[in-house]
């Protein structure tokens, strides 16, 4: 698939609605309604809603805001599926394992906060979170043309934010009464280089 013509003035986040992004371990797709369901169960576990700093919603809210995702010019979602799976039953919904997204915080400074979620416990410690978010930071770089990323992660999430530092993200600031941690990342060549040094990584069309 062809690169597009993005200038860090003209972000599109809306690029993603025909696309997938394979990686060696999974693949990100874009987030749809027939992923909200699940999505939804996910999100009505109190682990889940604390390590996302997220409110739990009705079905409907959840339709709601799969469509603002889908629609909304400063935000980007993927769904991960575990691609061995996948690739066995062709199924989505029994291969979704999480999501990550972009929200672009900063139009002028092409800035965007990173998050990333694997919500099955039987997808963790499978290094399934790494390659997600390593293929979402590379997609932000070379499809939306970002400079700088930062993430914002609960302080209970210790396993996120060690992800990150080894991700190369530092400290930024931290808000004892949000429970957060705030990490950004200057973007630079030779830190795309050792990302796509880290796993597969190719986009395809999303049919």
């Amino acid at each position: 698939m062809c690169k597009p013509d993005v200038s860090y003035r003209n972000i599109n986040m809306k690029i993603n609605s025909n696309i997938k992004i394979v990686g060696e371990k999974v693949i990100l797709v874009p987030y749809t309604q027939i992923h909200v369901p699940r999505y939804h169960e996910w999100m009505k576990s109190e682990e889940l809603q604390q390590l996302t700093a997220s409110e739990p919603l009705s079905l409907a809210e959840e339709y709601e805001m799969q469509k603002s995702w889908r629609e909304d010019d400063d935000k980007c979602t993927f769904i991960t599926l575990d691609k061995e799976l996948f690739e066995k039953t062709n199924d989505e919904i029994k291969s979704m394992i999480g999501d990550t997204n972009i929200f672009l915080t900063d139009k002028d400074q092409a800035q965007g906060e990173i998050e990333i979620m694997i919500a099955e416990k039987s997808a963790r410690g499978k290094k399934m979170g790494w390659e997600t978010v390593i293929l979402m930071l590379l997609y932000g770089i070379e499809y939306i043309n970002l400079k700088k990323y930062e993430a914002k992660i609960s302080l209970s999430n210790e396993k996120s934010i060690k992800m990150f530092y080894k991700l190369g993200f530092e400290e930024q600031s931290r808000s004892e009464v949000f429970q957060e941690v705030t990490l950004y990342k200057e973007i630079s060549t030779e830190w795309t280089t050792w990302l796509k040094e880290q796993c597969g990584y190719k986009i395809e069309k999303y049919d």
